[in-house]
Protein backbone atom coordinates (compact mmCIF):
# COMPACT_ATOMS: atom_id res chain seq x y z
CA UNK A 1 0.00 0.00 0.00
CA UNK A 2 0.95 3.35 -0.68
CA UNK A 3 1.36 6.23 1.98
CA UNK A 4 -1.95 7.83 0.61
CA UNK A 5 -3.84 4.27 0.85
CA UNK A 6 -2.63 3.79 4.40
CA UNK A 7 -3.35 7.08 5.04
CA UNK A 8 -7.17 6.85 3.26
CA UNK A 9 -7.51 3.70 5.58
CA UNK A 10 -6.12 5.56 8.80
CA UNK A 11 -8.57 8.83 8.62
CA UNK A 12 -11.45 5.97 7.88
CA UNK A 13 -10.52 3.93 10.76
CA UNK A 14 -10.74 6.78 12.47
CA UNK A 15 -13.93 8.11 11.67
CA UNK A 16 -15.39 4.31 12.96
CA UNK A 17 -14.07 4.22 15.82
CA UNK A 18 -15.31 7.97 16.83
CA UNK A 19 -18.76 7.05 15.32
CA UNK A 20 -18.79 3.49 17.61
CA UNK A 21 -17.86 5.61 20.26
CA UNK A 22 -20.59 8.04 20.36
CA UNK A 23 -23.04 5.15 19.80
CA UNK A 24 -21.83 3.37 22.99
CA UNK A 25 -22.16 6.98 24.66
CA UNK A 26 -25.79 7.76 23.58
CA UNK A 27 -26.70 4.10 24.96
CA UNK A 28 -24.65 4.29 27.95
CA UNK A 29 -26.80 8.10 28.68
CA UNK A 30 -30.07 6.15 27.96
CA UNK A 31 -29.14 3.81 30.27
CA UNK A 32 -28.32 6.06 33.13
CA UNK A 33 -31.39 8.64 32.52
CA UNK A 34 -33.52 5.63 33.13
CA UNK A 35 -31.04 4.09 36.27
CA UNK A 36 -31.97 7.85 37.28
CA UNK A 37 -35.79 7.77 36.69
CA UNK A 38 -35.72 4.17 38.29
CA UNK A 39 -34.02 6.08 41.76
CA UNK A 40 -37.18 8.34 42.12
CA UNK A 41 -39.78 5.22 41.36
CA UNK A 42 -38.25 3.63 44.51
CA UNK A 43 -38.08 6.54 46.51
CA UNK A 44 -35.11 6.53 48.05
CA UNK A 45 -35.62 9.25 50.62
CA UNK A 46 -35.83 8.36 54.37
CA UNK A 47 -39.03 6.91 55.70
CA UNK A 48 -40.72 9.49 58.70
CA UNK A 49 -40.08 7.95 61.91
CA UNK A 50 -42.42 9.23 64.83
CA UNK A 51 -41.22 11.83 67.04
CA UNK A 52 -39.95 10.25 70.35
CA UNK A 53 -40.61 11.94 73.71
CA UNK A 54 -37.81 12.45 75.77
CA UNK A 55 -36.91 9.54 78.38
CA UNK A 56 -34.17 11.31 80.25
CA UNK A 57 -33.13 14.52 81.61
CA UNK A 58 -29.94 16.39 82.97
CA UNK A 59 -30.93 17.52 86.73
CA UNK A 60 -28.00 20.07 86.32
CA UNK A 61 -30.04 21.74 83.38
CA UNK A 62 -33.53 20.41 83.26
CA UNK A 63 -33.74 21.94 79.57
CA UNK A 64 -31.30 19.34 78.10
CA UNK A 65 -33.39 16.30 77.36
CA UNK A 66 -32.52 12.74 75.51
CA UNK A 67 -34.87 10.02 74.06
CA UNK A 68 -32.08 7.54 75.13
CA UNK A 69 -32.06 7.28 70.58
CA UNK A 70 -28.48 8.14 68.84
CA UNK A 71 -25.26 9.49 70.14
CA UNK A 72 -25.11 10.15 73.81
CA UNK A 73 -25.49 13.57 74.79
CA UNK A 74 -22.35 15.44 76.12
CA UNK A 75 -24.14 15.78 79.45
CA UNK A 76 -24.77 12.19 80.21
CA UNK A 77 -20.97 10.85 79.98
CA UNK A 78 -19.26 12.32 82.43
CA UNK A 79 -21.99 11.70 84.99
CA UNK A 80 -22.29 8.62 84.33
CA UNK A 81 -18.13 7.79 84.32
CA UNK A 82 -18.71 9.28 88.02
CA UNK A 83 -20.70 6.20 89.27
CA UNK A 84 -24.02 7.29 88.18
CA UNK A 85 -26.53 4.88 86.71
CA UNK A 86 -29.01 6.12 83.26
CA UNK A 87 -31.66 5.16 85.61
CA UNK A 88 -31.21 8.57 87.60
CA UNK A 89 -32.01 10.51 84.67
CA UNK A 90 -34.87 9.12 83.59
CA UNK A 91 -37.88 11.69 83.20
CA UNK A 92 -40.71 10.59 86.04
CA UNK A 93 -43.95 10.08 83.46
CA UNK A 94 -46.24 9.76 86.56
CA UNK A 95 -46.08 13.31 87.46
CA UNK A 96 -48.02 15.76 85.02
CA UNK A 97 -47.25 19.26 85.17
Amino acid sequence: MSTDELWELHEEVGFQLIQKIQAERTKLEQWLRQLEGADKDLGRSRRPYPPVPPKYRNPENPMQIWSGRGKQPRWLGPQIQAGRQLDDFLIDRTRRH
